[in-house]
């Protein structure tokens, strides 16, 4: 499913216009994003949870030559899944 069958589907179910459905989800993304750059996390019970995982500084290799690169420390988006999506697949 990408980001327009979304928004149709959230459209469908709620009654809402596909143009309020849209701006309903992009708030979301939106408000998802801007509590992840923070530092903090977003809990839905249930459904889950998006936190940022930190990456530390290594050292890798170039694949053609051998040569060693750095690789910067990074912050990475990250989704542990609820009890009840879980159990929803089963």
């Amino acid at each position: 499913m990408n980001k327009a069958e979304l928004v149709a589907e959230i459209a469908k179910n709620t009654g809402l216009t596909k143009v309020n459905s849209d701006r309903a989800t992009e708030a979301f993304l939106n408000a998802v994003a801007a509590t992840l750059k923070k530092g903090d996390e977003v809990r839905l019970v249930g459904f889950g949870t998006f936190s940022v995982a930190k990456r530390a500084a290594t050292e890798g290799r170039n694949p053609r030559t051998g040569a060693k690169i750095k690789i910067p420390a990074s912050k990475q988006p990250k989704f542990k899944a609820g009890k009840a999506l879980k159990d929803a697949l089963n």
